[in-house]
């Protein structure tokens, strides 16, 4: 069966074009950022660049602009809570309509991706539905742990306090190349493990919400230390030069052997 690199070095004779999206704190958009210029200070080029940031936020909260600012990269916002404010619509994708106005949404960000020629969209804390394609996104759990159905067991916002009340005694990071799904697309990348230590019994945590909270809090600021922070800048560098292939039926190689767990370093 043919493999297709998701991105050709090779044919495109040039870096690979990446644009980066977020909501929030954008410590992953930064770390690719410096490994973009790590890479440029040790090999005297980087195979990819970051062109420009995109927020769907303006809040307080969100420091797209000041990473901006700081790496001298363009930065571009359009705050998806006052597109449906203005619509009279709350922010959804359950229906036909809140799916139109979603990819309504969507053409502004598209518009950038065309005018910037992008490769591939990094999603870095984007906490919006896209309906753009070409992105790669971190979640914060081993994707290629399965349930008795053999769907993905840990996928959605609560994937760290899930896992944690499951009895997992270790977490991991994973990276995907986005589908209609939610969380649901081909695996890319698995991160190193992180132990999960916890102060009391899981009977006791179930019964003390506060406790949990604080300490799935806790376990996902370090996953993403060890993990998120890793392996997606990583997954953009191999994507970069060529390594990560696909298949017909949307399997994933590297060098041309299948990971159907996640490649792992």
């Amino acid at each position: 069966m043919p493999l297709r690199p998701l991105y050709d070095p090779e044919h495109c004779g040039s870096p690979m074009k990446v644009a980066i999206f977020l909501s929030g704190s954008g410590t992953n958009a930064e770390r690719i950022i410096e490994r973009e210029r790590e890479l440029k200070e040790e090999q005297k080029g980087s195979p990819f660049e970051v062109l420009f940031i995109f927020s769907d936020s303006q809040g307080k909260d969100c420091r797209g602009q000041k990473i901006a600012r700081r790496f001298g990269i363009p930065y571009f916002s359009y705050d998806i809570a006052r597109f449906y404010k203005s619509r009279g619509r709350k922010k959804s994708i359950k229906t036909e309509e809140d799916l139109r106005l979603r990819k309504e949404f969507d053409s502004i960000p598209k518009t950038l991706i065309r005018a910037f020629n992008v490769d591939i969209v990094a999603l870095c804390g984007y906490m919006s539905y896209t309906t753009i394609k070409g992105c790669i996104n971190v979640h914060p759990a081993d994707l290629s742990i399965l349930d008795d159905k053999g769907k993905r067991r840990y996928v959605g916002d609560h994937a760290v306090r899930d896992a944690i009340l499951a009895g997992e005694k270790e977490l991991r990071s994973s990276t995907i190349l986005i589908d209609e799904g939610v969380d649901t697309g081909p695996l890319l990348m698995v991160s190193a493990p992180l132990t999960v230590e916890l102060p009391t019994d899981l009977k006791s945590l179930r019964s003390d919400p506060k406790k949990l909270e604080e300490v799935v809090k806790d376990h996902q600021e370090r996953l993403k230390r060890i993990g998120d922070w890793k392996i997606l800048p990583r997954t953009i560098e191999l994507i970069s030069l060529g390594r990560f292939q696909m298949d017909e039926d949307k399997r994933i190689y590297l060098d041309g052997r299948p990971v159907p767990l996640g490649y792992r370093e």
